[in-house]
């Protein structure tokens, strides 16, 4: 029997490092699946290709930012008070407009089995 779908709901993790400018590349993505009790993100900085775009960049400082927002996203206390939240209340706090270097796209929704696989699939199709 197929497993009942559930809804996802997932945003590009992006580096814009001239926020005025609105220039940004995709370097993760987020996904949660409440239902599934899943939240993870993916991310994948490329050295070259970001000195490319923007050759001031910092990436220590991005590094320690993703850091951030990967503690955050795996509920380890580490990340702050955040941490402490239910997986959707980080999922929206981690999504929410920012006007820094590291932001997320809008959110988008979908209907899966495997969240897994879909944030694997997202992570390929659109990062990579």
């Amino acid at each position: 029997m197929m497993q009942d779908r559930q809804v996802y709901e997932y945003a590009f993790v992006r580096f814009v490092p001239r926020v005025e400018r609105g220039e940004f590349l995709n370097i993760g993505v987020i996904l949660l699946c409440k239902r599934m009790d899943f939240l993870e993100m993916k991310v994948q900085l490329e050295e070259v290709r970001l000195r490319a775009f923007f050759p001031e960049v910092d990436l220590d400082q991005v590094r320690q930012y993703l850091d951030s927002w990967s503690l955050i996203c795996q509920g380890d206390p580490r990340g702050g008070p955040v941490s402490g939240l239910d997986p959707a209340n980080r999922f929206r706090w981690l999504t929410a407009p920012k006007s820094t270097m590291i932001q997320c796209s809008q959110v988008h929704p979908g209907l899966c089995t495997d969240p897994a696989k879909v944030l694997e699939d997202l992570f390929v199709k659109y990062v990579c």
